[in-house]
């Protein structure tokens, strides 16, 4: 669901970035006050875990579309929400500059409707009232998918609707919607059952993490290593490999444009769209998470059918690099906010 510059309109584009901005100010303050040196690597690890998660398409059966997980509301349930919205901003960013994965126009986009959405009004809406302080497994899968469906709802309406009012796009806003909203419905599921399965690993290893994030305490010193040791692991393990094993369908945005116009891309207009374009082509050094050649696309015989897995070294590397990158960005942040709270 990481929307291209293409869709984006600079006044929308521009606004979104200021809303964001905002939000992960206030984000930012929330996190001083309960942050410590144990949610400081959780932040780090938990980001580059979604980081190489996002990189595993799943094939949506009948419809030759695919998706993957989003993230937020794991993040949200093991970090709280501010924490979580910080660091989904950080791997949202890497996958911006680095992989162009995602506009940079559209990055306040893509952090309100991938962050936001799921870390405030998914994860304190939906998850906290039905889960609540019984962590039972029924409660738990229960709350997990009602609130991934939710939250992926509205952040594929956010996307309709920011491409709407940008109004730069040939996508009417019925087709557009009718198309997104289904098929958002489907991966929310499967987040929803895969969110619930980290969360009741947590659950057996350290149920200190799931209590306190949901009061808002600081973690302090209870025992973190195993979960950050196995989701480091995890998170290695499927950039590095099991991401060979991604769909190669178009993802669920993708899918509803090209059933509109007939392509899965936009054209996009010239001045800043261009000029940003140019930016994020020099900045990243893996773009489409592969190696560049020669600053084209690999060549390709006749329409060749991409082989399954794709084993794939240029994959294997921008899923570890990508990991590490963000977990550094994510506890640089962490870290960052705690010194500034002890000066003050």
């Amino acid at each position: 669901m990481h929307m291209a510059d293409a869709l984006i309109s600079p006044v929308v584009g521009g606004a979104m970035w200021a809303a964001t901005a905002g939000l992960a100010t206030y984000a930012a303050k929330k996190v001083q006050q309960d942050i410590d040196e144990r949610k400081i690597p959780l932040m780090g690890v938990l980001g580059a875990f979604v980081f190489a998660a996002q990189m595993i398409n799943f094939s949506i059966p009948g419809t030759g579309s695919s998706g993957h997980l989003g993230g937020g509301l794991l993040l949200a349930i093991l970090l709280g929400p501010q924490a979580a919205l910080l660091t989904m901003a950080s791997i949202l960013t890497i996958q911006a500059l680095f992989f162009a994965d995602g506009g940079l126009l559209a990055l306040g986009s893509n952090i309100f409707n991938m962050g936001f959405l799921s870390c405030f009004i998914a994860y304190s809406f939906i998850y906290k009232p039905i889960v609540g302080d019984k962590l039972s497994k029924g409660r738990l899968l229960l709350g997990s998918v009602l609130a991934a469906v939710i939250g992926l709802q509205l952040g594929a309406f956010g996307v309709v609707l920011e491409t709407t009012f940008s109004g730069i796009s040939e996508l009417p806003f019925s087709t557009f919607v009718l198309l997104m909203q289904p098929i958002h419905l489907a991966i929310g599921l499967v987040e929803g059952l895969v969110t619930a399965a980290v969360i009741l690993f947590v659950a057996k290893e350290s149920p200190e993490i799931l209590s306190k994030t949901a009061k808002g305490q600081a973690l302090g010193n209870i025992s973190v290593k195993p979960v950050l040791v196995t989701l480091l692991i995890a998170a290695i393990i499927t950039g590095g490999a099991l991401s060979w094993f991604a769909s190669s369908d178009p993802d669920g945005l993708e899918w509803s444009i090209a059933n509109v116009i007939g392509e899965d891309e936009l054209k996009s207009p010239e001045g800043i769209h261009s000029a940003l374009a140019e930016l994020q082509e020099k900045i990243a050094f893996l773009p489409d998470y592969n190696f560049k050649h020669d600053g084209q696309p690999a060549a390709t015989t006749e329409k060749e059918a991409p082989s399954w897995p794709a084993v794939d070294t240029g994959t294997s590397a921008a899923g570890i690099i990508g990991s590490l990158l963000t977990l550094a960005l994510a506890f640089t942040i962490g870290k960052g906010l705690q010194r500034f709270s002890k000066q003050h």
